[in-house]
């Protein structure tokens, strides 16, 4: 007997497209013998890793060909490297995702301050489309935003009086 481990029939619909001329779609669209060999094709050559490459854990290695613009550093790449180390299928690996690209924008901005470049975060964050096709929309967020900052500036002066 077959190690269940190794044996998936007993998963529903496991090796359901198997058989090439067995599709869902055969009633609709009558296969030949020529309809799949285009679908036989070798690996390509495995491109060579320059820079640090996160994949997930649920590979066995990195896919044959990858981007690799932005490696991984500071502290977002700590959490990349963090988030990496969890299964795809959980919070854990997406909400720390979220929160690595936010701070990666930060970061972002300090180099941008740093190198003597001074950031136009209006635009840069899409303001320019906001004010041409959502006005509507760009009043409510600046409204927002600014009742939150003044509930902090309150907030902190009433703090700093009790004090």
């Amino acid at each position: 007997m077959k190690k269940k481990a190794n044996n998936y029939a007993h998963i529903n619909g496991w090796g359901i497209d198997a058989d090439p001329l067995d599709v869902p779609a055969y009633p609709m669209k009558r296969r030949t013998e020529n309809d799949n060999k285009g679908m036989i094709w070798e690996r390509p050559a495995q491109q060579a890793q320059l820079v640090e490459i996160l994949h997930s854990n649920e590979r066995p290695a990195v896919s044959a060909v990858f981007g690799s613009a932005n490696p991984p550093t500071g502290l977002s790449g700590k959490l990349r490297r963090f988030a990496f180390r969890y299964s795809e299928s959980t919070w854990t690996h997406w909400l720390v995702l979220l929160l690595a690209d936010r701070i990666n924008m930060m970061e972002g901005i300090g180099q941008d301050l740093k190198s003597g470049h001074i950031p136009d975060l209006f635009a840069e964050h899409g303001g320019h489309s906001e004010l041409k096709y959502n006005k509507a929309g760009l009043l409510k967020k600046a409204a927002t935003g600014l009742a939150v900052a003044t509930l902090i500036i309150v907030f902190c002066k009433i703090r700093s009086r009790e004090n």
